[in-house]
């Protein structure tokens, strides 16, 4: 049992590790004898090409050719007709081991039980494993997984934000002195008129492109909202003249530690993008008037 509990962490580290480049529709193994990783997707190693070993979240795999390490997978089937060097697992899904498959180690399954060819070869044992224990943490452990990866992408986005545009993030800080209510009423204005804008444009053939930008756009400026609404809070924790950084990193801190309540963590990010998205307005409308000219005395 620990061993699989072992395999399980093991495949979410490297999962969380992989997600940005290891989500293809379909993989095929190379020559270079690498591990394969998968997190959405099905993997074809044919004949007379070697890998280090395959761990695939949801998908199947077709294995010609060489595995030298365990090959497991958490939802989908197996076709084997080349060798495993290792222990073949299948937590959900079923394994097939055609006449030519070798397999030096144990054949794991949780669910269907493998089909076996006769001349097929496993030198371990072939046993139905009760993982119940297992599973229980998944979900706790990818919440944290995720939780992490918004974590690291809101403090380089904060971070990035105040090395390029440090006045900026201080006029956004200025304008969270001004009454909170006008403030949430932007916030609230912004985010509803976006999506209706997007809504608007996608009615009309020559308005999808621009629908789609439109809606595509609501990610990255509820992101920007939110470490905003990170450094402002910061700041009131972090007075000057002590660094913009250190306010930000505090203000993110409270907020993350925030998210990791249910439902309490939901809505003080939800809050935190509105407020962010009024600071980010009302500070755009400051600058506007700001950079219009002053009327001439005779006007």
């Amino acid at each position: 049992m620990i061993r699989h509990v072992a395999s399980l962490a093991a495949f979410l580290v490297l999962a969380a590790l992989a997600l940005p480049v290891a989500a293809p529709a379909a993989q095929t193994g190379g020559d270079g004898g690498d591990a394969i990783v998968v997190i959405s997707g099905d993997v074809t190693v044919p004949r007379g090409e070697e890998v280090d070993g395959i761990v695939v979240a949801s998908g199947d795999v077709r294995l010609a050719g060489h595995s030298d390490g365990d090959v497991v997978l958490f939802s989908g089937d197996a076709t084997v007709s080349g060798t495993i060097d290792g222990d073949l697992v299948t937590f959900g899904g079923q394994a097939r081991l055609l006449p030519s498959a070798h397999v030096s180690g144990d054949v794991r399954y949780g669910d269907e039980r493998p089909v076996v060819a006769g001349a097929a070869i496993v030198r371990g044992d072939v046993t139905k494993e009760d993982w119940p224990d297992s599973w229980d943490f998944v979900p706790f452990v990818g919440a944290f997984v995720l939780w992490l990866a918004i974590t690291v992408s809101m403090a380089l986005l904060g971070l990035l934000m105040l090395l390029i545009a440090p006045r900026a993030a201080d006029a956004i800080e200025a304008r969270s002195r001004e009454r909170v209510g006008i403030l949430i009423a932007i916030g609230f204005a912004v985010a509803i008129a976006v999506p209706v804008a997007g809504a608007i444009a996608a009615v009309t053939v020559v308005g999808l492109p621009l629908a789609f930008l439109v809606l595509l756009a609501l990610a990255p400026l509820a992101a920007l909202a939110y470490v905003a609404s990170a450094y402002v809070l910061g700041r009131r924790i972090v007075k000057e003249p002590k660094g913009r950084i250190w306010a930000f990193l505090a203000g993110l801190a409270v907020l993350r530690v925030l998210a990791l309540v249910p439902i309490l963590g939901f809505l003080a990010g939800l809050a935190a993008a509105i407020f962010g998205l009024g600071l980010i307005g009302a500070a755009i409308g400051a600058a506007r008037e700001r950079s219009q000219p002053a009327p001439s005395p005779g006007s």
